[in-house]
């Protein structure tokens, strides 16, 4: 592609290892959330995950990733509040095709022999962490779901992914959009080693 923010059709094909960790919180304390979309609750609590992506070859991108998701109302449903990433393609293609608020960071990752990871958006910290693994599952697992965005605009999500458990300690920057997670820990981290997902395209709807 000669054009940087040129980014191919969907459905995305991609590959890649995720590190992800689950809060919950009150719902006073949640991010904003997009027009009619309504967090699922116990309690008053809902439940947010922050992941940290490496996509790589041979997906159609090769991108890295800091994504805070909220589990939604709907069924399998969640909706991304906020996310960033290094390729411009990919932030064209997340606001274009589903309405996914892609901004830029610069990230520095490390998955040997621990994942630690930093994103930084004009050099301020948007967050750091560092996950040790347990050991993985020796098989896939397939997941489905759907990323609910404004508009509506809902898009099916298909995952099959080697998946461990994992310990983490989180950093964010306190001043910065991710300040709700400031000084908490999460419940349970994951690790989704050499998943394979299909994004977009089939029964997407708006």
């Amino acid at each position: 592609m000669s054009d940087p923010t040129e980014y191919p059709p969907e459905p995305w094909h991609l590959r890649g290892h995720m590190h992800v960790s689950a809060w919950c919180l009150p719902v006073g304390e949640l991010p904003e959330l997009p027009p009619g979309v309504r967090p699922l609750t116990v309690a008053g609590r809902a439940v947010v995950l922050a992941a940290w992506v490496d996509y790589q070859p041979p997906g159609v991108l090769s991108y890295r990733e800091l994504m805070v998701t909220v589990v939604a109302r709907g069924g399998v449903v969640v909706t991304i509040p906020h996310i960033w990433v290094d390729s411009p393609a990919s932030l064209a293609g997340g606001r274009a095709l589903w309405h996914i608020p892609k901004e830029l960071a610069e990230f520095t990752l490390a998955d040997e022999p621990d994942f630690a990871a930093e994103a930084r958006a004009d050099g301020d910290l948007l967050a750091g962490a560092e996950f040790r693994r347990r050991r993985a599952l020796p098989v896939r697992l397939p997941l489905a779901f759907s990323v609910l965005q404004r508009g509506p605009k809902r898009s099916g999500v298909r995952v099959a992914a080697r998946l461990g458990v994992a310990r983490s300690v989180w950093r964010v920057g306190t001043g910065g959009p991710l300040a709700f997670l400031a000084g908490r820990r999460p419940l349970l981290s994951l690790v989704a080693r050499d998943f394979r997902m299909r994004f977009g395209g089939g029964r997407s709807t708006e």
